[in-house]
């Protein structure tokens, strides 16, 4: 495999490290992570009018047709900065199963807005009992004289304070658990019998609880086949996962260079505390599984742009290295700096908290060792 950018890819990459060193700073984060959406709108504009928005999405739907690779390289540089805007949740992940199975109606109205930078989408998936199991859905839609009443629960809809429009996971027929039987809607977040309670999650980003009562929405706004929707669900994540693995890599890379860096100023017994051996084994190993989960995360972007056969089993491999390698980094980060590595004043603890969410978003490395072993 050769692993080397592009032109293309080599100036997107040039683009977003440019965005982040001229209007992203941690001062500016952080006033952004305080106000009310918990997003600057000017910079997800901005993101639309570099063309970053529609990046990712097929030619066919308006967008300019980008693969795998190019979704790592965006969510690589982001993890970098810990930016807030909801990429992921709009693009990777919602984006992405409109733009895989939607009408051409519903891409025309929707997919045109997003690209703009005018809409956000959110994936509602999540119930308390499912956990990690995609097919643990209780939600339910029943259709009646073509149109779908739609009642149930949702707890994690990441960005779900910002939506426009839900992607909801309801099952149509089957039981609990069955993988058949799941289908896809879109749902405008105005409907009538949708209620939200939206909270911070630890790493201070947005989500909501999602309460559906009895909320019409018309057949044309099923996303594919009716009780098919589990496989188009299950790609999308793949795909969402390894954006995630990349951003959580930018994060990783931020982490060792910075505790790197502060070993060399901070002083103890009269010298730096970087010239401890002790230390520098630490490091050294920080490094390397942050170079392991790189090199990984290369790898699978391939095989997803290829489409590979095992590339569901190449996502649950780098989920788990991810997973690992992001809380031995993280941990060893703030016990080198000390105390103040968990302050808000300083950016490590930051990180350390949003690698800890990365880790539990999609499956942790327990469940992906096990997903692993099993296919």
């Amino acid at each position: 495999m050769d692993f080397s950018l592009n032109g293309d890819q080599t100036l997107i990459q040039g683009q977003l490290e440019s965005f982040i060193q001229k209007d992203y700073d941690w001062e500016t984060r952080q006033k952004i992570c305080s106000s009310d959406l918990g997003f600057s709108k000017e910079h997800w504009k901005t993101f639309a009018d570099l063309g970053w928005l529609g990046l990712c999405i097929s030619e066919e739907s308006g967008g300019f047709g980008g693969s795998a690779i190019e979704t790592m390289i965006i969510m690589e540089q982001f993890g970098k900065a810990l930016v807030l805007e909801p990429f992921l949740e709009t693009i990777v992940l919602s984006g992405n199963i409109i733009d895989m199975a939607a009408s051409k109606e519903l891409k025309n109205n929707i997919l045109s807005q997003v690209i703009e930078g005018n809409c956000q989408l959110a994936t509602a998936f999540v119930e308390p009992q499912s956990r990690f199991n995609l097919s643990d859905v209780n939600t339910t839609a029943l259709l009646k004289d073509n149109n779908y009443n739609l009642n149930g629960f949702k707890s994690v809809v990441m960005n779900g304070p910002a939506a426009d429009f839900f992607i909801v996971v309801a099952r149509t027929s089957g039981a609990q658990f069955d993988e058949e039987g799941l289908s896809l809607f879109i749902v405008d977040s105005k409907s009538k019998g949708i209620s939200l309670r939206n909270y911070l999650t630890v790493d201070g980003r947005r989500a909501s609880e999602l309460t559906m009562e009895n909320v019409q929405i018309q057949s044309s706004n099923l996303i594919g086949e009716e009780g098919k929707g589990l496989k188009i669900l299950c790609k999308a994540i793949d795909n969402a996962t390894l954006a995630i693995c990349a951003e959580a890599v930018g994060a990783m890379e931020v982490l060792y260079k910075d505790t790197v860096e502060y070993t060399k100023t901070r002083k103890q017994f009269g010298q730096p505390i970087g010239k401890f051996q002790v230390l520098q084994h630490r490091m050294v190993d920080m490094f390397m599984e942050y170079e392991q989960s790189k090199s990984l995360m290369y790898m699978v972007a391939m095989k997803l742009a290829e489409e590979a056969e095992d590339g569901e089993k190449a996502v649950a491999s780098l989920k788990y290295q991810v997973g690992k390698a992001s809380k031995f980094i993280g941990q060893q980060a703030v016990q080198l700096h000390g105390g103040m590595g968990v302050t808000d004043e300083l950016n490590i603890g930051h990180y350390f908290k949003r690698l800890t969410v990365i880790n539990t978003i999609f499956g942790n490395y327990d469940y992906q060792l096990k997903r692993y072993s099993e296919l």
